[in-house]
């Protein structure tokens, strides 16, 4: 018992007799009143990593290595590190010290402070423990030691690290380091804010030119951030200290993703695809690469990903050296800028990556020589890319020079166009949108007369077309628009205005049938005998081959402001006047709201339908798309349909209007679009190409909630924005132009494609229609309908094809309802059409079928030979 106590006592007095020896063997770090502090220490190399502090203290001193310079580079190593160092403090104040280990990458590091022998401080640190607590809120590992005067102290350091072990070992007294870490942040934020500015420019100029290029180099330059923030530990430091895997791995992202985006800017820059092939082959087997280590680097080993990533760069950024003199001598001008910018960027990251590997030594040109390239290589991209865009600009300038020449020409189209939209094919007459332009302009200028629109409807036309055929019909329209046209010149209280070629305007074609013009009250009085007089001229037979052709017109009429404020509201009410006019006789239907038949089924069905949109009552049916020159089915037109529970089917025509004037629509366009993106995910299952239209109205464009219902509706379908089409009639589109072209230029940079619906049945700014951000435009029924017998129609759609054609439009006709009409559009050059002759709307389950089937029947056609 006595025998055991003695020996553990004598084996303890020996531990500390060597462990006092090992203390005080290293030549001790002098702290004088010098202001430059000279570090220098021993190292012991533990290759298994599992040597303790004890242990280390009993090593004898030629197990030890001096490093005399203070720094020491041990490359890539499993092996973990020891070193030793001692302090004395040789002058005659109180010295407060920091040791600083200058490589803020290392994994595991604590440090042992001894004083007499004794331990008496145990920091653990490193960026595989989280970052706090430490002595020094720094990104280095850093430990504090106080000496007294003539006082000394041991320090041992245990390092480890999965990376490049880098072990430069700086003592500071605490003022020079804070005041020197001070100077180091300054300059360091200042390269990261330079960066950062650069980075905002591109993407700025991204958004405006839409150029993949200013992406590319934006993404790459936040990779350098994210990398130099990562190795710096400034990341670790600010964003996630107390997260050391994700330090760990936003470093391993960081490498592959800057690589990845700068071959991605390298190929737009310097345009390889088309000016060096091969070049470019080797870019793309190199971004292959890039791109596996990127999705691969979260769960690669630390080590192995940091080894992969130094050779990986050395390979990435040689081939990114050579690509600007191959480019230079190619030809490119941009193959001198990137050789000018890539060269200091390499060098500075071989010099990187041999510290890192252990080749070069520890000093501030391989410590910084990557920042200093990156920082060069951005200031000259950066006057390239301002090099680029100047050239750009002149070449815009002299595309647009040339390009007037060309313009002057198509005004000549465009003015033939305007004439065709403008005026009724068959009569020559001012059309619709051109009177109800004509109506508002009136009572804007004279908000405080009294007029009245008029308006006369033939209605034995649809008789008589079916009884003498198209040809007599539209002579005997053309017979009756002149006769109008003699009676309104000899009435001078009609209103009549000038169009831009100086011709007077005062009767016009409101549609197929009917007529309209616009009277002055103040200026009729209260005698109107002059005008009864000429309703009762149109009222007589016209004679044809000897035949007398009864017309039946009848007359409605609406006054403003009493019977409505607007063209819109007046036509719609002399079309009331005119149905509740007497049938017999020629006596002209004064609108009345008492004998409005329309209002309360108006409020009626608009309360049915927004209960039937609610309880999902509604349904959708689709009209597809053929591509006229391939033959498929590239999309679809998504149509409401309402079954009422007491009226039976109720045609759009009748509730899509109400719904416009009551708000209704919005709703509705809230539920077309979310059931039409469903269905459409349900086609994409056999055919993913497919893509779908619908229609929105003035007012689904004045909502703010359009965009993000129309986001939400792609985002819980797995849908694309350009799956997407949004019609909008041009009328819609002209009522409010600014306020339209703001929202459809919004739409369309989510990626929607917009078409511009009914073309041609109305009167529109073609300089505005230019504006749209438009892709598409569908020729209206009523042009195309009569183009196989007659002339002049077929003369207005060839003309407007081709004009749409010229301006970038993709043409679609649609009420195709022949094959003639069909062949004919198609040599004309219209893109796709849409029909009965083709198919009728169906529904989905139908439509799915039918799809089937055509697809089927077109492969068996493509089958049988010539």
């Amino acid at each position: 018992m006595h025998l055991n106590r003695a020996l553990n006592i004598l084996v303890a007095v020996l531990v500390a007799c060597l462990s006092l020896r090992a203390l005080a063997q290293p030549e001790p770090i002098e702290i004088t009143a010098a202001p430059d502090i000279q570090a220098h220490f021993q190292f012991w190399q533990d290759a298994s990593g599992e040597a303790l502090i004890d242990q280390v203290l009993t090593l004898p001193d030629e197990r030890w290595e001096a490093v005399p310079n203070g720094s020491a580079t041990f490359g890539l190593t499993q092996s973990a590190y020891w070193i030793r160092f001692t302090l004395s403090n040789q002058t005659q104040l109180n010295q407060n010290l920091i040791a600083e280990l200058v490589y803020p990458q290392l994994d595991d590091v604590i440090f042992y402070l001894f004083e007499d022998g004794a331990l008496v401080k145990e920091l653990k640190t490193g960026d595989s423990r989280p970052f706090y607590p430490r002595d020094v809120d720094h990104p280095s590992m850093l430990s504090r030691v106080s000496l007294a005067p003539g006082e000394m102290k041991s320090v041992f350091v245990r390092v480890a690290t999965g990376g490049s072990m880098i072990v430069p070992l700086r003592i500071w007294r605490e003022q020079a380091f804070y005041e020197t870490a001070a100077h180091e942040l300054k300059l360091q934020f200042f390269y990261y804010g330079c960066i950062f500015v650069i980075i905002l420019i591109n993407l700025a100029v991204y958004l405006s030119l839409r150029e993949k290029l200013y992406l590319y180099y934006a993404l790459a330059l936040l990779g350098y951030l994210l990398f130099f923030a990562s190795i710096k530990g400034f990341s670790f430091q600010h964003l996630y200290p107390y997260v050391p895997l994700l330090h760990a791995k936003a470093l391993l992202v960081s490498i592959p993703g800057l690589a990845l985006f700068s071959l991605l800017f390298c190929r737009e820059f310097l345009n390889t695809r088309v000016n060096t092939p091969r070049l470019d082959k080797a870019l793309i087997g190199m971004m292959l690469f890039e791109l596996l280590f990127l999705l691969s680097s979260p769960f690669l080993d630390y080590h192995v990903g940091i080894q992969l990533a130094s050779f990986s760069a050395l390979f990435f950024f040689s081939l990114l050296l050579v690509a600007g003199p191959v480019a230079w001598m190619a030809g490119v001008r941009a193959g001198a800028f990137f050789t000018l910018a890539w060269s200091p960027l390499t060098i500075g990251v071989l010099a990187t990556a041999g510290r890192a590997l252990g080749i070069f030594p520890e000093n501030f040109f391989t410590e910084y020589a990557m920042q200093i390239g990156s920082g060069l290589e951005a200031f000259i991209l950066t006057l390239a890319l301002a090099d680029r865009l100047y050239r750009e600009r002149e070449d815009k300038i002299t595309a647009q020079a040339a390009s007037l020449q060309e313009a002057q020409s198509r005004n000549v189209a465009q003015n033939l166009l305007t004439e065709a939209l403008t005026h009724d094919p068959v009569t020559g007459l001012p059309n619709h949108n051109r009177f109800v332009w004509m109506v508002d302009q009136q009572l804007q200028q004279a908000p405080h007369g009294r007029y009245m629109v008029g308006l006369a409807r033939i209605t034995r036309l649809d008789e008589i077309n079916r009884t003498l055929g198209l040809a007599r019909s539209e002579w005997i329209m053309k017979r009756v628009a002149e006769q109008m046209v003699e009676l309104a010149a000899g009435l001078p209280f009609i209103q009549a205005i000038c169009d831009a070629q100086g011709r007077e305007e005062r009767v016009y074609h409101l549609s197929g049938d009917c007529f309209c013009l616009l009277v002055d009250v103040d200026k009729a009085g209260k005698d109107f005998s002059a005008l009864n007089a000429a309703l009762r001229r149109l009222a007589e037979p016209i004679w044809l081959d000897h035949l007398a052709i009864e017309l039946h017109p009848r007359f409605g009429a609406a006054s403003y402001p009493e019977h409505g404020r607007s063209a819109a509201e007046l036509i719609r009410n002399a079309h009331v006047g005119m149905e509740i006019a007497p049938r017999d006789g020629n006596e002209t239907g004064i609108y009345s709201p008492q004998r409005d038949i329309y209002n309360e089924s108006r409020l009626t069905l608009m309360a049915d339908l927004r209960k039937a949109l609610q309880q999902n009552q509604t349904m959708l049916y689709y009209q597809p798309k053929q591509d006229l020159e391939t033959g498929h089915i590239v999309g679809v037109e998504a149509l409401i349909r309402w079954h009422h529970a007491e009226r039976g089917w109720v045609n759009p025509v009748e509730f899509i209007p109400l719904a416009e004037e009551t708000g209704v629509i919005t709703q509705l366009t809230r539920w077309v679009i979310a059931q039409a993106a469903k269905d459409l995910a349900d086609l994409h299952q056999d055919n993913p190409e497919l893509t779908v239209a619908i229609n929105i109205s003035a007012r689904d464009l004045e909502s703010k909630e359009l965009q993000g219902e129309l986001h939400l509706a792609l985002q819980q379908n797995g849908l694309q924005a350009c799956s997407v089409t949004l019609e909008i009639t041009e009328t819609a589109a002209m009522l409010d132009p600014a306020r339209s072209l703001q929202a459809l230029n919004v739409l369309a940079a989510l990626g929607h494609q917009i078409s511009i619906d009914d073309f041609g049945s109305g009167y529109s700014s073609l300089s505005y229609l230019k504006q749209l951000p438009a892709s598409e435009l569908k020729l209206d029924r009523s042009l195309i309908n009569d183009i196989c017998s007659s002339e002049s129609a077929d003369v207005i759609v060839s003309t407007a094809i081709q004009m749409a054609r010229s301006l970038g439009y993709r043409v679609v006709g649609e009420g195709i309802e022949s094959a003639e009409i069909a062949g004919r559009l198609k040599a004309k050059g219209c893109h796709l059409l849409q029909g009965y002759w083709l198919c009728k709307p169906k529904p989905i389950t139908e439509l799915k079928q039918w799809l089937r089937n055509y697809e089927a029947e077109e492969r068996v056609a493509r089958a049988q030979p010539l």
